[in-house]
């Protein structure tokens, strides 16, 4: 091996791998891969049907959910769309992903009053302990994201599993 080889090979391993981007996906899907192959022979329907529109098409083609601006009702609409069975409404189930408060930029968490995530929690899977300090219980929430999008200082994240 040159010297030039050995270095080049060394400076490759000190690079950060990049990882494959996990996107929070519709929640009507029971082969996470199938996304992957069949999405690609779509037209990105799912996405026009969304009545919260917070389905966006990614540039590889496979749909994913954006919550900054809305949250998933589970209203059935993308997955009765899907002509490729990707989504299918019998595979319905809870968002793989935790939703979580972050205390350092929470209003309420710095004694101010606000409850923007409270009132659109459709679940009320968000406590208050007295009149600050909000928690989500995770056994309730479904991670529709509708808290999301109302916390003004986006104190609220989300965790793709």
């Amino acid at each position: 091996m040159q010297r030039r080889e050995l270095f080049s090979f060394l400076s490759s391993q000190l690079k950060p791998k990049v990882e494959q981007e996990s996107y929070l996906r519709p929640p009507y899907f029971n082969d996470i891969h199938a996304f992957d192959t069949e999405c690609q022979k779509c037209d990105g329907r799912c996405a026009t049907l969304c009545q919260e529109q917070i389905i966006v098409i990614n540039s590889d083609k496979t749909p994913s959910l954006n919550l900054s601006k809305g949250g998933c009702t589970y209203c059935d609409a993308c997955a009765l769309a899907c002509g490729f069975g990707v989504l299918n409404v019998k595979d319905k189930k809870v968002m793989n992903a935790d939703v979580s408060i972050n205390e350092t930029t929470c209003l309420s968490w710095s004694g101010v009053m606000c409850f923007s995530c409270k009132d659109p929690c459709l679940e009320d899977a968000i406590s208050f302990k007295a009149m600050f300090m909000p928690s989500i219980d995770t056994n309730i929430c479904t991670a529709c994201g509708f808290c999301i999008s109302r916390c003004p200082t986006l104190a609220i994240d989300i965790k793709v599993n």
